[in-house]
Parts: structure tokens; C-alpha cells; sequence
């Protein structure tokens, strides 16, 4: 068998990819609006990820996070796909696992999830609100150092441990120094 023998020049390194890690917009989506999903995409887009996860909360885990009444998670699903259709953006995912499990899911195990099926690193989208409560579960400082957040707008009030970790998150629209 015949060997082809490429030769590279010395200290050719490899182009690194364009592209990497994954954001997660991790929300109820029920009073998210079109424009603020269209400035995740907008978000992922200009921050070259790799993959933009909607990740719609079942009903009951709603329930247990907010006490906040929400449509049905079918409803809340199916837009989000109507969305992705109309915006024909290939690198959107919808996550079904609350879907399939049809009950509570915790956020760890959903952390857990998307980390076991999509490629790292790992933003979390988050309104204000969401990272304020994700904040003030006990494994967040277990997760914090995991994953980064992105806030889609700049939080009234912050959560101590949100505000011990700063360096952690930033603001979506914000102008990045590189």
C-alpha cells in the first residue's frame, strides 16, 4: 500500500474553528417576544456559537420555579418551531426533554442534559429574572464555574451570589473587548 506524504512547513498550525460551544436560552417563554428571540439569534450569531438551544420549561417546572401561570408546554413549543421555520436559521434547536418527560425537570438535570448533547462551551441566554433565580439555587456556584451567562438586558436588582461570580456573566447587546 502506497503512502501519500504531505509536508507542512515548520510551525503550521491548523486554522481554529470559526465557530464553537453552544448558547442556551433557558426561559418559560411565555412572554418572550419574537424581537428578544430574534436578538438571541442575533446574539449567537455575532458571538460565533455553534448552536442556539431554545430550551422550553414544562408547566410544572414553571409552576415550581415562578408560581407563574403558563400555556401549555405544547403551545409554548410549537411557536418556538413556527419561529425557527420563519427565521430558516439551521443552527436553532428546540429542546424537547421537558417535552418527553412531561413532568418537573430540576435545573441540574437539565444542565446535565444539554452538556451530555451539545458540543461546549456552554452560555446560558438568561432575562434578568431567570439568572436572579438561578442564582438562588444551592448548585449554583457547582455550576457557575461550568458554563457563562448572558443576561438579555442588564438586571435592576442582583441576586449576592449573581453579583459574586460578575466576572461569570455579561449583557447580550453589550460591546465585547477582544
Amino acid at each position: 500500500m502506497k503512502r501519500d506524504i504531505q509536508h507542512v512547513p515548520y510551525g503550521y498550525e491548523p486554522p481554529a474553528k470559526e465557530r464553537k460551544g453552544t448558547l442556551i436560552f433557558y426561559d418559560s417563554f411565555e412572554r418572550i417576544t419574537d424581537q428578544e428571540l430574534e436578538m438571541a439569534a442575533r446574539t449567537a450569531i455575532d458571538r460565533k456559537f455553534t448552536k442556539l438551544v431554545l430550551y422550553p420549561l414544562h408547566e410544572e417546572t414553571v409552576r415550581r420555579m415562578t408560581k407563574e401561570p403558563v400555556q401549555a408546554y405544547y403551545k409554548r413549543e410549537d411557536r418556538l418551531h413556527e419561529w425557527k421555520r420563519e427565521q430558516g436559521l439551521p443552527f436553532v434547536t428546540v429542546e424537547s426533554l421537558e417535552g418527553k418527560r412531561k413532568k418537573y425537570t430540576p435545573l441540574d438535570s437539565a444542565l446535565r442534559h444539554i452538556s451530555d448533547v451539545y458540543p461546549a462551551p456552554y452560555f446560558l441566554y438568561l432575562t434578568p429574572e431567570m439568572a436572579n433565580l438561578f442564582a438562588s439555587y444551592s448548585s449554583f456556584e457547582e455550576w457557575i464555574v461550568k458554563l457563562r451567562l448572558l443576561l438579555s438586558e442588564e438586571p435592576d436588582q442582583i441576586h449576592p451570589r449573581l453579583a459574586k461570580f460578575r466576572h461569570r456573566w455579561d449583557i447580550a447587546g453589550a460591546v465585547r473587548e477582544e
